[in-house]
């Protein structure tokens, strides 16, 4: 039980231990005083505790915002417990110390733990350096790696600093951090990325850059800045408590002048005590999580769900995000003696042999055309220089554009000279046969989600901020229907992009990769589209487990629905409390009397605000 008890306060701080207190010694006070009737020196000693243990550190919390100027909605339970202290009212100050702790451990329970980015982020880089040497292979620190020294890369390793290939051939995932979706071929003289994923083959590089100077590290810096310069915005209870904090103190002081009573001024703050935005938001709150989870959604801090709603721009990455994030086969560009079907239908039959990235977007091509594959023999495959095989006593190879063109292989005249996505040149006997085109589609759905946010969710601005290229981009935003465009974007730019464009309108901004993960912390609300990264995931305030683009709209709904309950539920509760302030200052509600009406009160408003996590039909209009 105590390491039960340990673990929640490392979870949710202070706050919970005070409210158990609290509550533990109102229920004792109230059984040593009514059930075993015991003298009063013995029934008041647990509200002392409570008071002592409890209301003094809340006490102290509340002066130092009161000392920054920061009036919040919980002032009024701070004067309520002073108060109540300084007239006798212990029993009044140990219920107001339960209502407040009470909702700071639900609002805390709600809110995601301190997050990790930057320790995850750290612990996906290597700690040490593979050094090539006269003596053999060493491994050395990351941090001693110096500017032209060898190192080796095993098969499935992180790249450890910026360099270039001196020997070996193969490939490298590099979209966790230029966001294309493609596995990027290396050979002698291929520039390779800090925190590059390689493939299977072993490759030796020059280090060209220190490790602290490295794309990876750069990262991590822009993720420090972001995190730290995070927009701080005013939390919907903040807003609400700060008219009506100073309204309910100046009925308060109005009934003690006019009765000279300060019994009436307790309880007027007593029943003026804003719990229904003390418990019934967090529960709200709460609820949202809970309704969102069911759904696929991930929901990491709570304050996105009353933000969401108020963006205004819309800022997507291009990879994974309106696109599958995998290449696909869009065109086949055949010479005039052969027929597309026949080619395709060749190299998804050498392909099935391949373990190139490009290899799965062929036969998934030949696939959908029904065609039927055939045999093959001699297969051979050398990473950077194609692969090779004998299909009907024919040779068919498929190679790149600079391979062919290393081999003096005759190209016709009207081969597009400048490549829109990514290529594969397809040879048979020898001979140019056709040429097939790939790229990262965008997903069905995406032009009719961006038709549908401006007009159902108030959305004024769409753009797109990509790493990848121009002709990428600009192609996706074409067929989706986005204007604005931003392309060939490093992490820095696109959050002095995101940060730009906040300071104009509240931003929401969707990505997956791990160069998108800073610019999540520069916007309103950062959404993490599919799982990955953990690092995006670990930026982000909710991440969609489930990666359709209707779960986008779901989410916006989400924070609408729990929005607009939580006000109902804070400004219906505060309306009772007004009524009850009036009765309080008319001098029909003494304090205990108060404290009991304010708990009426709150129950009321968090029974209506536990209705956002009851499931509903529809969420979505997408």
């Amino acid at each position: 039980m105590i390491s039960i008890f340990r673990r929640l306060a490392f979870r949710y701080s202070a706050d919970l231990y005070i409210a158990i207190v609290a509550l533990a010694g109102i229920i004792s006070h109230l059984g040593m005083r009514y059930i075993l009737f015991l003298p009063r020196s013995h029934y008041m000693l647990p509200l002392y505790i409570v008071l002592l243990v409890g209301g003094t550190p809340l006490l102290i919390g509340l002066a130092r915002k009161l000392w920054s100027r920061e009036f919040g909605a919980d002032l009024l339970a701070g004067i309520s417990i002073a108060t109540a202290v300084i007239l006798g009212e212990y029993i009044v100050g140990c219920i107001v110390v339960l209502m407040l702790s009470g909702g700071e451990a639900l609002e805390q329970f709600a809110t995601r733990r301190a997050s990790s980015i930057l320790e995850a982020l750290s612990r996906r880089m290597p700690s040490i350096a593979h050094l090539q040497n006269t003596s053999g292979i060493v491994d050395i620190p990351l941090d001693k790696v110096k500017v032209g020294a060898s190192l080796l890369v095993f098969p499935h390793e992180l790249c450890p600093v910026d360099g270039i290939v001196v020997e070996g051939h193969g490939w490298m995932d590099e979209s966790y951090l230029t966001g294309e979706p493609y596995r990027m071929s290396k050979a002698p003289g291929s520039q390779v990325l800090s925190g590059a994923i390689n493939g299977d083959a072993a490759l030796t590089m020059e280090a060209t850059k220190l490790p602290v100077d490295s794309r990876y590290a750069r990262i991590m810096r822009v993720m420090r800045e972001a995190e730290t310069r995070r927009p701080h915005l005013r939390r919907l209870g903040d807003q609400l408590g700060a008219w009506y904090t100073p309204m309910a103190l100046a009925i308060a002081g109005l009934g003690w002048v006019l009765t000279g009573s300060a019994h009436r001024f307790l309880a007027v703050v007593v029943i003026a005590t804003p719990c229904p935005l003390l418990l019934a938001i967090p529960i709200a709150i709460i609820g949202a999580i809970s309704l969102a989870a069911r759904r696929a959604i991930i929901i990491k801090n709570p304050a996105m769900l009353e933000r969401i709603d108020s963006c205004r721009t819309v800022i997507f990455d291009k990879t994974g995000t309106l696109t599958y994030g995998t290449p696909a086969l869009t065109e086949i560009l055949c010479a005039s003696d052969y027929l597309a079907d026949d080619v395709l239908r060749a190299a998804a039959s050498l392909e099935q042999y391949s373990r190139h990235p490009l290899a799965s977007a062929v036969m998934q091509a030949a696939l959908e055309r029904h065609l039927e594959l055939e045999p093959i023999a001699q297969v051979s495959e050398h990473p950077g220089a194609g692969i090779r095989g004998l299909i009907g006593g024919r040779t068919i190879e498929i190679m790149g554009r600079l391979m062919a063109v290393r081999e003096s292989r005759p190209l016709p005249p009207s081969l597009p000279a400048t490549p829109a996505g990514l290529e594969s040149l397809v040879f048979l006997d020898e001979k140019y046969a056709a040429l097939l085109r790939f790229r990262d589609e965008p997903r069905e759905t995406s032009p009719a989600l961006i038709r549908h946010l401006p007009t159902r969710h108030g959305i004024s601005r769409l753009m797109i901020l990509s790493g990848d290229r121009e002709s990428e981009v600009r192609y996706l935003a074409h067929r989706v229907g986005i204007a604005e465009v931003y392309y060939g974007k490093s992490p820095e730019e696109k959050v002095s992009i995101v940060r730009d464009q906040t300071r104009l309108a509240p931003t929401l901004f969707i990505g997956d990769g791990i160069n998108d993960a800073p610019a999540m912390q520069a916007a309103t609300v950062g959404l993490a589209f599919g799982q990955s990264s953990d690092i995006t995931s670990a930026a982000a305030d909710a991440v969609i487990i489930d990666p359709t683009l209707g779960k986008i709209d779901e989410v916006m709904h989400i924070g609408r629905r729990m929005r607009a309950i939580a006000l109902q539920s804070a400004i219906g509760g505060m309306a009772l409390s007004f009524v009850g302030m009036m009765v309080a200052v008319a001098g029909y509600l003494p304090p205990v009397a108060g404290a009991v009406a304010q708990e009426v009160i709150d129950v009321a408003a968090v029974l209506n605000a536990l209705r956002v996590a009851f499931p509903v039909e529809n969420l979505t209009d997408f």
